[in-house]
């Protein structure tokens, strides 16, 4: 597929995804999520012609324009859209399928404890929301959810959301598999609680020995 295609994909994609883009000219002048893909592509075709170094340094200087760090290896479908972009990290062995949406800080990265493919597979119509971590080398399922800020380090089926550190599945498509506990621990409210009791008992004692 040529790469001008997927890039006239991944510029319809930014206009299904987000209500602020205007005009076609206002994201290919503005749009740095949308200008490191460019730059993503370019670099890959490098790679695969065996420019490898040349492609290293397209892609660094991707980093350095953009904020988003793409390995020139990794393979991207079309109808990408890495929104706002900044801090994106996309890893050497790791593929992204197609009309798949990536938010800031997200990393498609390894554990460093795998040789060869090191890295994720995410399938098709995947969310990927913000400064969510997927490392490892297991496969995303079609259209999954993974929710701001996890940690995914273990398979997602299709069409699970999958939230919290580690990543756990809530939902598989409509069906609730797993309550999330959002309780937040409080030392302080434990600590005061366990010296009410404390001082409960030894009024108690006292006021046996008193009695």
């Amino acid at each position: 597929m040529r790469a001008s295609y997927k890039i006239k994909k991944d510029l319809d994609a930014v206009f299904r995804h987000d209500p602020a883009a205007k005009s076609k000219a206002e994201v290919i002048l503005t749009y740095s999520g949308f200008h490191a893909l460019i730059l993503y592509r370019f670099a890959h075709f490098l790679y695969v012609h065996r420019y490898k170094l040349l492609a290293r340094m397209v892609s660094q200087l991707a980093k350095f324009l953009t904020g988003v760090e793409i390995h020139p290896a990794a393979q991207i479908g079309h109808g990408v859209v890495i929104d706002h972009g900044e801090g994106v990290v996309i890893g050497e062995t790791a593929q992204v399928g197609n009309n798949v949406l990536i938010y800031q800080g997200v990393t498609l990265g390894g554990t460093g404890k795998d040789v060869g493919k090191r890295h994720p597979t995410v399938e098709d119509g995947v969310m990927i929301s913000a400064g969510a971590k997927i490392l490892g080398p297991f496969t995303v399922g079609r259209n999954a959810k993974i929710g701001a800020g996890s940690i995914v380090l273990k398979e997602v089926p299709p069409n699970a959301t999958v939230v919290g550190v580690p990543g756990r599945i809530v939902k598989i498509g409509n069906e609730r598999v797993d309550d999330l506990d959002q309780t937040l621990p409080d030392p302080m409210g434990d600590e005061l609680k366990a010296l009410g009791e404390r001082v409960a008992a030894l009024e108690e004692k006292l006021n046996k020995t008193n009695g």
